[in-house]
């Protein structure tokens, strides 16, 4: 890593120095296109400002954008289409299991809902005018249809009980009082039908409740179970397998002798579950490419997120692997900092691979960019809305790259967070969203687009099973 560079005397902690990582990856853009060492015939640059046109990164918001699309294309031996939705069999799903998925099926009413005319308040089930003679037996929730009432006959009655026939309406507890004689007063009017909730009054068998590409939320849940279903039928939830790569990485201990605690594998699975995935496994691979390559082609998950390994190191495998595979690379590079290097291929139809960096907060950039986009069109969820706040202090930004920016949000303001270089997970473990910081940076009070973090969000976003 470069030293800190220096603003008015003083280090900048979120330096937009390339880490060493991001300088191999741009090594070897200068090598790709076959003219051989360097593009230019110029000495190359010490490369923390690359002139654009040197520059074969993907921008951020394209990246983004191909990766929602490569979950939705087909190769060419495919039929075409033009469907929103990806090809993936639906499948029924238990209640329990469901949270967080989304409708493949229309929700259709399997009965009446009430399915009969019952009350909705605690008191009495009266008939005609009052006074009434108030019946000794009362009718309870989950019992039998009652007794007809006769006119100036009441019986007392339980919330969500079936209302006998006959029925004028439903006197609640406290507007009744019953005289020395046992009969019952209504000590306000009533109307027609009061207190009664009637059969179909929320919807009739056959009626459409929620259509195809509703997300699953704890209400839409209890919408089903009252409607009589057991099982919904859903887009499945994505299957990811995570691929730690590395000699150097430590699962416990403190670190020592050159060796690093693995910070990627505790933190990535949980948060490919928090957006939407079905994480199969997470395996150590050592620094050997014969092992990388039989790990992808032993994989049946339909994303394959590995880490590090994606610049031209001597030890960086995923590239020469994706070729050996016959990989069709998407995205080779974003305009993005922290997280340059991180690339996208399908590896087979039916499979992609996101290679992240092996800097922890430049992975979770590639997570956000790549992973998060592929697997919300996989499972058919609809994309966030996008929003803005303003910063409460001024940004800094690389000169081409967008950045990402760990923040916190405090009322109607983000606060930018310090400790957001490449390696740091002190910021992103604390913040809320990230913001989007252009080209250039952004001024203090500026409005910038944020991205909320997962587990943030309110209801699905919390979802880790």
């Amino acid at each position: 890593m470069t030293a800190p560079r220096l603003r008015d005397g003083a280090p900048v902690e979120d330096s937009d120095d390339l880490d060493v990582e991001e300088a191999l990856a741009l090594v070897r853009e200068a090598k790709d296109d076959g003219t051989g060492p360097a593009r230019d015939p110029r000495p190359a640059e010490p490369h923390r400002h690359a002139p654009a046109e040197r520059h074969r990164a993907t921008a951020w918001p394209q990246a983004r954008e191909i990766a929602a699309r490569a979950a939705r294309a087909t190769r060419a031996t495919r039929p075409a289409t033009t469907s929103s939705t990806p090809r993936r069999t639906p499948v029924p799903v238990p209640l329990g299991d469901a949270l967080g998925l989304v409708l493949a099926a229309p929700l259709d009413a399997l009965s009446d809902l009430p399915s009969f005319d019952t009350s909705a308040m605690d008191g009495w089930a009266v008939a005609g005018p009052g006074p009434w003679t108030v019946r000794e037996e009362g009718v309870l929730a989950g019992h039998a249809q009652p007794a007809p009432l006769t006119d100036g006959e009441a019986v007392r009655i339980a919330t969500g009980a079936r209302v006998p026939a006959d029925t004028t309406a439903v006197l609640r507890t406290e507007h009744g009082r019953t005289d020395t004689q046992g009969r019952l007063h209504a000590t306000r009017d009533m109307v027609h039908g009061q207190d009664i909730r009637p059969r179909g009054q929320e919807c009739r068998s056959g009626d459409q409740l929620l259509p195809v590409g509703t997300q699953i939320t704890p209400a839409v849940l209890g919408l089903a179970a009252a409607a009589g279903y057991d099982t919904v039928t859903v887009v499945p939830r994505p299957r990811a397998e995570v691929l730690v790569l590395g000699d150097e990485l430590l699962t416990e201990g403190l670190p020592r002798e050159g060796l690093i605690r693995d910070a990627l594998g505790p933190m990535l699975p949980p948060w490919l579950r928090a957006l939407g995935a079905e994480v199969l496994a997470v395996r150590r691979i050592r620094d050997d490419a014969k092992a990388l390559h039989k790990a992808i082609t032993a994989s049946t998950a339909d994303l394959v997120v590995t880490t590090g390994g994606t610049a031209a190191g001597p030890h960086d495998h995923v590239h020469p692997t994706l070729e050996r595979l016959g990989a069709e690379l998407l995205v080779d590079g974003v305009k993005v900092r922290p997280g340059h290097p991180m690339l996208l291929a399908r590896t087979r139809d039916d499979q992609h691979l996101v290679g992240l960096p092996g800097n922890p907060l430049a992975a979770v950039s590639g997570l956000i960019t790549l992973a998060e986009p592929l697997l919300r069109t996989l499972a058919a969820r609809p994309a966030p809305e996008p929003y803005t706040l303003p910063l409460t202090e001024p940004v800094h930004g690389h000169p081409y790259d967008t950045r990402l920016v760990p923040v916190v949000l405090r009322g109607d303001r983000a606060v930018p967070l310090h400790y957001n270089g490449p390696a740091m997970l002190r910021g992103i473990a604390a913040a809320d969203a990230l913001a989007v910081v252009p080209p250039g940076g952004v001024r203090q009070g500026a409005e910038t687009e944020l991205l909320d973090l997962p587990w943030t969000t309110a209801g699905i976003g919390v979802c880790f099973t």
